[in-house]
């Protein structure tokens, strides 16, 4: 592998990892945590992964944004079973 192949390498994982905190920042203002102690940090952050994964893979508003993806399944339950893979209650 040489010096290029190398750079482009290292620029998609940081790429990726920049998009990832990116989103986990800006949808779920993951820097304003104030989790510091225990495992408290490491679970919060899994849950969140999770809920980002769960919002990117779910068909329904696929146009609208992350954030209003999220808004909506806070607020409407049949929203929130639809992208949990429920029915509706």
């Amino acid at each position: 592998m040489g010096a290029e192949e190398l750079a482009q390498a290292v620029w998609r994982h940081w790429a990726i990892e920049n998009g990832l905190h990116w989103c986990l920042d800006v949808i779920f203002r993951e820097d304003n945590s104030r989790l510091r102690e225990d495992h408290g940090p490491q679970n919060f952050a899994l849950l969140l992964k999770l809920a980002l994964n769960l919002l990117r893979s779910s068909p329904y508003q696929a146009k609208k944004s992350m954030r209003m993806r999220r808004k909506r399944a806070g607020r409407d339950d049949e929203a929130l079973a639809e992208l949990l893979g429920m029915s509706p209650i």
